[in-house]
C-alpha cells in the first residue's frame, strides 16, 4: 500500500493560509461538514448539520471563525466546496450572498481509489473534498472540474425546452401504449392523434368483428384524456418559448446569436431555444471547451503499444449532446450543399456505410464547433443556406 504525504496533501498557498477550507456532504437528513482550520494541526474536524437547517450551518461557519481566531489572532475567510448534486444550487447562492466563497465540482471529476472494492464513507468523501479544494486553490491543472453555476435566470429561461422535450416524450409514450393496446386486438389503424380520437371509438371492431371491450374502451378514454391535457401543456408551452426567442431577439447579449441561428436554414424554433438555453448561452474560450461541454469530445486511450480511440467522452451536457446529433441528422437534409454534409458523406462512402452512426456523431461535434464560430465569431458555414424571407 502507498502511503500519502499528509504535509503534501493539506498545504495551503501564502494567500490561503488564513483561510477555512471547508467541505458540504449533503443529504435530506444530515449535512456533514469537513473543516480544516488554518494553524497548527492538520487534523480535519468534522461537524453534523440536520439536512435544509441554513441558519445552524452559518451558526457552524461563525463557531469555526471562532476556533481558528483563537489559534492564529486572525479572522478567517471561509472556502467551501460542495458537490453538484440534488441540492441544486441554492445553497451556493445562499452563501455567496453571505460573502462566503463557495465553489461547486462535478463530483465524476474527482480522483477515487480505483480499487475495485473501495471504501466509501462520508467522512472519506468529505476529507477528498477538502483535498480537492486545496489543491485547486494551489493551481494544480486538472484536479477537478468547478461548476459553472447558472443565474437564475439562466437557470429558469432553459426550463422551457427542458420541459417542452419531457411532455412531448411523455405524449408519445402514451399514444404508443394506447396503439400497442390496440393492435393486440386486431386494430392498427387507430390514430391517438386525430381530432375525432374520442368519436372513432365506438365505432371499433376487433380483429375478429367484437366491439371493444368495456374495461378497454374506459382505459383508451383515460389515455385520450392525457394525451389531450398533454397537447394543451406542449401548446402552452411552445408559446412561452417563442415568447421568449421573441424577447431574446430585442434583448441586447443573445440577440444577434438568436436571430443567426433561426437565419440557418434546417433550424426552427426548437433547435434555436434548446441550443441557446442548453450551451450556447456561455462563454467557451476556445472549440475544445465546446465539444467538451457537450461530451463529443474525444477519450484516446494511449499506453505503451496500445493506441486507440474509445469514442465521444459523454461527459457533458446529455440535452445538448442529444439535440446535436438530431440536427446532424436533419442538417444533411436540409443543407446537402454545406461543406460539413459533403465532409460526411464522402467518409461514409471511404470507411462504409457501417460506419453511418460513428460519423454521425463526428458531425455533430463539427457542427456545434461551426454554430459556436457563427454565432460569436462571425465565422460564416461553409456552404451553409440561409432561410428565404
Amino acid at each position: 500500500m502507498q502511503a500519502t504525504n499528509p504535509t503534501s496533501t493539506t498545504r495551503n498557498t501564502s494567500s490561503d493560509q488564513a483561510a477555512i477550507v471547508v467541505s458540504l456532504e449533503l443529504s435530506r437528513a444530515v449535512w456533514l461538514v469537513t473543516a480544516l482550520l488554518p494553524g497548527g494541526t492538520q487534523r480535519m474536524s468534522r461537524h453534523q448539520v440536520p439536512g435544509g437547517d441554513l441558519a445552524g450551518l452559518l451558526s457552524r461557519f461563525t463557531e469555526l471563525q471562532r476556533k481558528a481566531h483563537a489559534r492564529t489572532g486572525q479572522l478567517a475567510r471561509i472556502v467551501v466546496i460542495q458537490e453538484a448534486g440534488l441540492d441544486g444550487f441554492w445553497i451556493h447562492r445562499v452563501l455567496e450572498s453571505e460573502g462566503i466563497e463557495s465553489h461547486v465540482v462535478d463530483p465524476a471529476s474527482i480522483a477515487v481509489s480505483r480499487r475495485h472494492r473501495r471504501a466509501k464513507t462520508d467522512r472519506i468523501d468529505g476529507e477528498a473534498l477538502v483535498r480537492t479544494l486545496l489543491a485547486y486553490k494551489r493551481g494544480e491543472p486538472r484536479v477537478c472540474a468547478m461548476v459553472r453555476v447558472p443565474t437564475p435566470d439562466e437557470e429558469d429561461q432553459r426550463r422551457l425546452c427542458r420541459e417542452l422535450k419531457t411532455l412531448v416524450s411523455e405524449r408519445v409514450r402514451h399514444v404508443n401504449r394506447l396503439r400497442g393496446l390496440f393492435f393486440s386486438q386486431g386494430i392498427a389503424d387507430y390514430d391517438p392523434r386525430r381530432p375525432d380520437r374520442q368519436a372513432r371509438l365506438d365505432e371499433l371492431r376487433t380483429g375478429d368483428g367484437r366491439a371493444l371491450p368495456p374495461h378497454l374502451k374506459a382505459l383508451a378514454r383515460r389515455e385520450l384524456e392525457i394525451i389531450e391535457l398533454l397537447d394543451r401543456q406542449i401548446a402552452a408551452v411552445k408559446v412561452e418559448r417563442d415568447a421568449l426567442l421573441a424577447a431574446a431577439q430585442t434583448a441586447e447579449v443573445p440577440s444577434k446569436a438568436v436571430q443567426m441561428l433561426l437565419g440557418l436554414k434546417g433550424i426552427g424554433s426548437g433547435f434555436a431555444g434548446a441550443l441557446w438555453s442548453e450551451g450556447l448561452f456561455r462563454h467557451f474560450d476556445n472549440r475544445r471547451q465546446v465539444a467538451a461541454y457537450a461530451g463529443l469530445a474525444p477519450t484516446p486511450w494511449k499506453s505503451g503499444t496500445i493506441d486507440h480511440e474509445q469514442g465521444v467522452s459523454k461527459a457533458g451536457n446529455p440535452r445538448l449532446r442529444a439535440i446535436l446529433v438530431e440536427m446532424a441528422w436533419l442538417w444533411l437534409r436540409h443543407q446537402p450543399g454545406s461543406a460539413l454534409a459533403r465532409w460526411y458523406h464522402d467518409r461514409v462512402h471511404r470507411l462504409g456505410g457501417r460506419m453511418k452512426k460513428v460519423t454521425i456523431v463526428a458531425l455533430a461535434r463539427k457542427l456545434l464547433v461551426a454554430i459556436w464560430k457563427y454565432v460569436n465569431h462571425g465565422v460564416v458555414i461553409e456552404g451553409a443556406a440561409l432561410k428565404t424571407a
